[in-house]
């Protein structure tokens, strides 16, 4: 439960950054998956952003 409240403070923080009221806007990335295979069960997700050149992404 811990992690899921720190990955929705992180993606609000770039909702937010996003707007651009501060100049170019923020591009924000979010992604999710779901695996199958004969070991189970896989999730997995991440959210970013990219301005410019620049991109940052964080995958769990």
């Amino acid at each position: 439960m811990q992690t899921l409240r720190v990955i929705l403070l992180i993606a609000a923080g770039f909702v937010l950054a996003a707007c651009g009221a501060d100049g170019e806007p923020i591009q924000p990335t979010a992604s999710l998956g779901v695996g199958v295979g004969s070991s189970g069960t896989h999730v997995g997700g991440g959210v970013g952003f990219w301005r410019g050149g620049l991109g940052v992404y964080l995958g769990v």
